[in-house]
């Protein structure tokens, strides 16, 4: 939304206004103003014509003015109905030199996972990616995969879910007793590009069953509808982006919010890795993002891999 725009639903969110004073307070002519006020219209704004001006009577449910009106943190919203991929979407973005935009899609039609996984994306599903230029080396990234896991698990949580995080980077509800630690409520997949020494992008996408039904996802899936009823996703994406925002300014806070929120930390674990299992109890996750497991034989620090969760550790 350009500014101008912004400035004129922010104007009528106040109102009512009259399209005069609307027009000196800003600078533009009065054909402008109705011109803004149409395309707030097309958009899905409710904008009443009252006998003291224009007013703001509701805001639609989802979309890009819907999600930016508000926003609490510097993003651009590109908004699509449907996309095969938010995340290829974002590289193509990311290729072209943009940054700090958030592409969100009502449903893919090719969405993915970790290792290449189908990831279902229905309609009613938060689906985005984040296209940022991070000013850190690559080694410290991971950093930025673990603060969208915070940002959506405190997203989740405001929404009424019992929402924690499952190492590396799913958002579950966590369960006594399941393998997997619990039902998988939405994922992250962080792509990025850049040299040895120097980042050029970095790609954060975000996946979120949030007003799904249960029998529309795969395998151990849960929804925010399921936990505690539907959300309304332009808050839901907003929350995550303002924590998110919060967590990048700040990222000597982000591995103790992480562990604060994990669910894995404390459990007995299996670890299905490339070169075999490891086994133990789950201790620490590093600044890499790696996971610290006490195995029988020492500590062993576990970079990639499927985690289930065994039981709670000894003593946990």
């Amino acid at each position: 939304m350009n500014e101008t725009r912004r400035a004129v639903l922010d104007a009528l969110a106040d109102g009512p206004v009259a399209g005069p004073a609307l027009a000196d307070d800003l600078g533009i002519s009065r054909t402008a103003v109705w011109k803004h006020v149409e395309a707030l219209r097309e958009a899905g704004f409710a904008v009443e014509s009252t006998s003291d001006g224009y007013a703001l009577a509701g805001v639609p449910e989802y979309g890009a003015e819907a999600v930016d009106f508000g926003l609490d943190a510097p993003f651009d919203v590109e908004y699509h109905d449907a996309l095969p991929s938010t995340n290829d979407r974002a590289r193509e973005l990311a290729a072209d030199g943009a940054s700090d935009v958030v592409v969100l899609a009502d449903r893919q039609t090719g969405g993915r996972g970790r290792r290449g996984r189908e990831w279902s994306s229905p309609s009613g599903g938060v689906w985005m990616s984040l296209v940022l230029r991070p000013d850190v080396p690559p080694a410290r990234v991971p950093l930025v995969t673990l603060a969208a896991a915070v940002a959506v698990t405190d997203a989740a949580r405001e929404a009424g879910v019992d929402a924690a995080i499952k190492w590396p980077n799913d958002c579950i509800v966590p369960r006594e007793g399941a393998e997997r630690g619990g039902d998988k409520l939405a994922g992250v997949l962080t792509e990025m590009e850049g040299e040895a020494s120097r980042v050029s992008w970095v790609v954060v996408g975000v996946g979120v069953n949030a007003n799904v039904e249960p029998e529309e996802l795969a395998g151990d899936a849960t929804s925010v509808r399921a936990e505690a009823g539907d959300v309304e996703r332009r808050a839901f994406v907003q929350r995550f982006l303002e924590r998110f925002h919060e967590l990048r300014e700040d990222p000597d806070a982000v591995l103790d919010a992480w562990r604060d929120r994990a669910a894995t930390l404390g459990q007995r674990v299996r670890v299905e890795t490339a070169d075999g299992d490891v086994v133990g109890d789950a201790v620490d996750v590093t600044e890499h993002g790696a996971l610290v497991v006490e195995t029988e034989d020492g500590r062993t620090v576990v970079h990639a891999g499927d985690c289930q969760h065994l039981r709670p550790a000894d003593g946990a």
